[in-house]
């Protein structure tokens, strides 16, 4: 018996499904197909039957947890009717909720984007420089370069933003005119 065979019954390579979940399991923030593909030297294609099939048979056992393609990626997730029990646990009784001002300035951001913070405080009608900096320190909104005309910084949400809430991409995001009033335009030229 050669090296090699005893290197081969000892140590056998991890099946495909097997390295995706073993990978997944510590990634912090999605992990694109074609990454997974590189590391695994495998074919994008075969990474993303293997992917789905794990998160339907996730779903179907009903398993605590659940593998979404979220933010050009792939992560594991509590399932969604285990969550008050996890959000608990993970807390401790802390609030880390959005204060209301910060869900107002997140939705100019999301809908608005790229935006600059002097348009996020007109559209508010407030200053919003504190809540930005807190939504950018929470890595909810990043910098999305510089207005040509104004040299202000623009704004824009996070792929973390996606991923927190669940979206694949900002075309997700629900429609907004069902929640503007419908004097909208008598509104806007008012202003």
């Amino acid at each position: 018996m050669s090296s090699d065979d005893v290197r081969e019954t000892a140590d056998p390579e991890p099946s495909l499904r097997t390295a995706l979940e073993a990978i997944l399991l510590v990634v912090d923030e999605p992990v694109a197909e074609v990454t997974l593909a590189q590391v695994l030297e495998r074919p994008s294609r075969e990474i993303a039957e293997a992917l789905r099939e794990l998160s339907r048979e996730y779903t179907a056992a009903g398993r605590g947890f659940d593998l979404r393609e979220v933010a050009g990626g792939w992560r594991f997730y509590t399932r969604a009717e285990c969550a008050a029990l996890v959000e608990r646990f993970v807390r401790d009784g802390q609030q880390t909720r959005l204060t209301q001002a910060a869900l107002e300035t997140l939705a100019v951001v999301a809908y608005r984007q790229p935006v600059s913070r002097a348009r996020v405080g007109a559209v508010r009608g407030v200053n919003s420089d504190g809540v930005m900096r807190t939504l950018t320190a929470r890595g909810l909104v990043e910098e999305a370069g510089t207005d040509p005309e104004s040299q202000a910084v623009l704004y824009r949400t996070s792929s973390y933003f996606l991923e927190r809430l669940g979206l694949r991409s900002l075309e997700e995001l629900p429609p907004l005119a069902p929640f503007l009033p419908d004097d909208l335009n008598e509104l806007e030229e008012q202003k």
